[in-house]
Parts: C-alpha cells; structure tokens; sequence
C-alpha cells in the first residue's frame, strides 16, 4: 500500500522536508533503493549507497543535508532503530491467511472461534478451544482440546498448541513453534549415577542398571500478551503447576524452555538459548544467544547474559553476566586479560626456571 512522506512522519511522530507528498511503497537498502523506495541510511556510514541507487526519498540521521544527498524528501530519525521499527509496521505487506476460515480445516463442533478469525486449510482446532477475534491461523496447526487464545493472534505454518494452554492477546507463533509439549522429566527406582555426581559432585559413583519413568505433564503454559516465540522453539508445560512466561517477552527462534520455568515480562531470549526444568526468570531480562541456564535457579530483574554464556546459580537483579560458568562481566573481562598474557607469564617463567637452574648447575660444577 502506497504512503506519503507526509503519512509516514505524521505516524511515527518524526521530522520530515521536502517533497511531502512524494509517495514510496516500501523500505530498501540505499544501493538498492528505487524512485518508489524510502531508503534507509540512518546513519552517514550509509550515505555513499544513496548515490548508487535511485531513491527519492530517505529516512536519514538527524541533521543530515537532505539536499546535498541528492534526494527530493527525508525523514529524520533520532533513534534510528526505533524508527526502523515502526517503518516496518507501516511498510509490513503482511501475510496471507486466506481471509475466511477454509473448508479443509478441522474445527471442533464446540470449539469457539471469535469473529473476524482466518483459520487456513488442514489446521486443526479442538474441543472447547476458544479463539479470539481477529485471530489469523495459517495452514497445518494443531491447536488441542480446552486451549484460550486471546485477540489478534497472529500463528503460522505448522505451529502447535498443546491441551489447556492459556495466551494472551496479540500472540505471535512463528512456523513449527511448539508451546504445551510434555517436560522432560523422569525419574529411576533408585538414585541415578546422575544423581550421585550432583550430590557429591565427584566422578566416583555407583555403576548400576537403571529405568527411567516418565513423570508425566499435569501441568500446562500460561503466556501473557504480546509474546512472540520463535520458529522451532519450543514451550514446555509444567509438571504440576504451570509454565510461565509473562507479557512482552519475545522468544527467538530455536530456544528451549522446560517444565515449571517462569519468565517475567519484557524478556528476550535470543537464538539457541535454553533455560532448564524449574528456573525462574525476573522482568527485562535478557539471553543472548546460545545461552544456557541451569535448572531450579533464579535470575532477577534487568539481568543481561552474554552470548554462550553458561549460567549455574543465582543472579542478583541488575547484573551483567558473561562466560562458562558466568560471572560479572568485569569478572570476565579480567579473566581474560589474564588468559591472553598466559603465554607471555609461561614464557617468562621458563626463563627464570632455565636461569635458576642454570646458576645451581653451575654451583655444583664449581664445588
């Protein structure tokens, strides 16, 4: 859908000059951008690609001379990202959800489904499930019996949604997510060699046959609003009470999140994170990727985890955290100043040995 420079300022409450009513339909890198594109060079690193393409117009740094750039419109953006946000929102072209409830979809005689909904061909929708209105639900979901779904969710391709989950308004499950899944918890008659080498905390255990039982899942998953979940990540439910995760957090793609886990609001958790069986996670914290957090821990509030950091106890609320295991980032960075003079210190240290014996070799040879 085509915009003006003029519509495009006036929704994200930014500067514009020029041209106002130029029109562009969509967003391009500088190089790449045509007489119908806003190019984006918010920052003046970018400014040289705004003469290799064709734009007309450009969301641009703050201060920056529109004129002598060559261009008929700018926007300005102080924040550039968070103009870049809402550009996408406004230029977003969407997807296609069919527009009605398709023919070859399942939906359960007393499944409720709210009005304005788009349910796609081969999704399946269980019993006493209630969707909410405005809800659009791609081809191949799977959507168990006793599920709530609030207002405008937004579930793609092959996503499922395991019994009596409960999600809140503005959902958005990206392709193949899975939220309601069973935890993975079992059990041994007897004290596993797992359990022996947590206790002691030794290598030295008992060698014995052992079976696991499965504990299964009573539990399910809670979402508040506006959580997104990733594509391949997975939610699992709780064992006995549910698995949590509150309004705002965003879930990247291949995460893993197990049994009885809460996480706050306003999380993030980014690519190949997991956070084990039984943790809790405060508000605004974030996960970088590959993180890993150890089960039946807590973090607090407004903690940030560094990427491929491995986290196995407890984070007081506001700290910075980095490394296998994790400490403070100041910590961290000291380790590995250290680590980095190690072959200087090992090489002066071989001097000094070389020099000592040396002088007690020739010692002896005086005697």
């Amino acid at each position: 859908m085509p915009h003006t420079i003029a519509q495009i300022a006036q929704t994200l409450g930014l500067q514009a000059e020029g041209a106002l009513d130029l029109t562009i339909t969509h967003a391009a890198e500088p190089a790449q951008a045509g007489p119908d594109a806003l190019a984006m060079a918010m920052n003046p690193k970018y400014a040289a690609g705004l003469s290799a393409g064709r734009a007309q117009a450009a969301m641009l740094w703050a201060g920056a001379d529109w004129r002598a750039l060559g261009l008929k419109a700018a926007v300005f953006a102080p924040r550039p990202r968070w103009a870049m946000a809402g550009v996408s929102e406004i230029l977003d072209p969407g997807y296609d959800f069919g527009g009605a409830i398709h023919a070859q979809s399942f939906i359960h005689p007393t499944a409720e489904i709210g009005e304005g909904a788009q349910i796609g061909p081969f999704t399946s929708i269980g019993a006493r499930t209630r969707i909410g209105p405005n809800a659009r639900i791609a081809a191949n979901v799977t959507i168990a019996e006793d599920v709530e779904i609030g207002a405008d969710a937004i579930i793609h391709a092959g996503a499922r949604i395991g019994a009596r989950c409960r999600i809140g308004a503005r959902y958005i499950g990206q392709p193949n997510s899975v939220v309601g899944g069973c935890g993975f918890s079992f059990v041994t008659p007897e004290p596993s060699g797992a359990e022996d080498v947590r206790a002691t905390l030794s290598g030295e255990r008992q060698l014995r046959q052992q079976k696991w039982q499965r504990i299964q899942s009573l539990g399910a998953v809670e979402i508040g609003d506006d959580v997104e979940i990733g594509a391949n990540s997975s939610v699992d439910r709780g064992t006995i009470r549910n698995t949590i995760i509150g309004s705002g957090t965003k879930i990247d793609s291949v995460c893993q999140i197990g049994h009885n886990v809460q996480i706050g609001e306003d999380c993030m958790m980014c690519g190949m994170a997991g956070v084990a069986g039984s943790a809790r996670i405060g508000n605004r914290v974030l996960l970088a990727g590959k993180v890993a957090v150890n089960d039946n821990i807590f973090i607090g509030d407004d903690v940030i985890v560094g990427g491929a950091s491995r986290v196995f106890t407890n984070v007081p609320a506001g700290r910075t955290m980095l490394g296998d295991p994790a400490t403070r980032l100041e910590t961290q960075m000291q380790i590995r100043k250290a680590l980095r003079r190690l072959p200087r210190i090992a090489a002066h240290v071989a001097s000094l040995q070389a020099a000592v014996f040396g002088t007690q070799k020739s010692g002896k040879n005086g005697q």
